[in-house]
């Protein structure tokens, strides 16, 4: 919401007037003037008392509202409840839950959690193709802190110590460009590659840590360069494998991906 409020006071503010919403939202949804979603037609005549519009050609459902063909098209909610979710969950960095959505707007939690749905899905990138330029690569366990468990749950969920008992997920980040996280079933070096080579394409540059998993994609033709950043090493560690390098080196870290799993992460860099 670039041309839109720069606030959450603004945002709360500026969308409690319908009015304002449909100013919002009209350009974006026509740029070119409002059409029919039925025929196409531009010959349509807005109803101010209804704030809907109709399709002077004949045909059936003439009358449309600007939620028609749209994520907010069969929902109860007006636009003054949709629009400031949308502005939440695009600012928030970290993101947004239902029980926070549904308290900020007055809405139950069921509510928030299907507008988060149907927000989420609307927000996801559906171009495909393999991630390129430099980009990070990580793993964490997901599965919560047994200290956080309940004495019964724990004893249910918990029988062994570290990564036992929860998911292993691996994210993939473009610097500067698109996450994707995907669930692996461990940290083996055939698990692992396999899943950088079906993310990544081949040429890119990729930093990850001293697990020894990655150490061979360097090898490839043409080569993913695999950058320590603890160390600042290339592997393989050889004059080869350094001359692979852009003469002029970004700064080595793991800032994007360490976020994306942990938001309090402390900002790494080593040079």
């Amino acid at each position: 919401m670039s041309d839109g409020p720069k606030t959450l006071r603004e945002a709360i503010v500026y969308f409690a007037n319908i009015d304002n919403c449909l100013d919002y939202l009209v350009p974006k949804r026509w740029p070119n003037g409002v059409a029919c979603p039925i025929c196409g037609s531009r010959s349509v005549l807005f109803m101010a008392s209804r704030r809907i519009w109709q399709c002077r050609e004949r045909h059936p459902r003439r009358q449309f509202s600007v939620k028609v063909g749209t994520i907010f098209e069969d929902s109860p909610l007006g636009l003054e409840k949709w629009l400031p979710a949308v502005w939440l969950l695009t600012s928030c960095k970290n993101g947004i839950s239902s029980c926070e959505l549904a308290r900020g707007l007055g809405i139950t939690q069921k509510s928030a959690w299907f507008m988060l749905h149907r927000l989420r899905l609307a927000l996801q990138d559906g171009s495909g193709g393999k991630l390129g330029g430099e980009l990070e690569v990580d793993e964490t366990f997901v599965g919560g802190k047994a200290r956080n468990m309940h004495v019964a749950q724990r004893k249910r969920r918990i029988t062994g110590t570290g990564g036992k008992d929860k998911t292993l997920v691996m994210g993939s980040v473009e610097r500067g460009g698109k996450v994707r996280a995907t669930v692996v079933s461990n940290r083996n070096k055939e698990v692992l590659q396999a899943e950088v080579k079906k993310q990544v394409e081949a040429g890119a540059g990729l930093y990850s840590d001293e697990l020894l998993s990655y150490e061979p994609m360097a090898m490839l033709r043409p080569p993913l360069l695999v950058a320590c950043p603890s160390c600042a090493v290339v592997w393989p560690c050889t004059v080869a494998a350094l001359r692979l390098l852009p003469l002029e080196m970004p700064d080595l870290h793991l800032t994007p991906v360490e976020y994306t799993f942990d938001p309090s992460t402390t900002p790494m860099r080593h040079k």
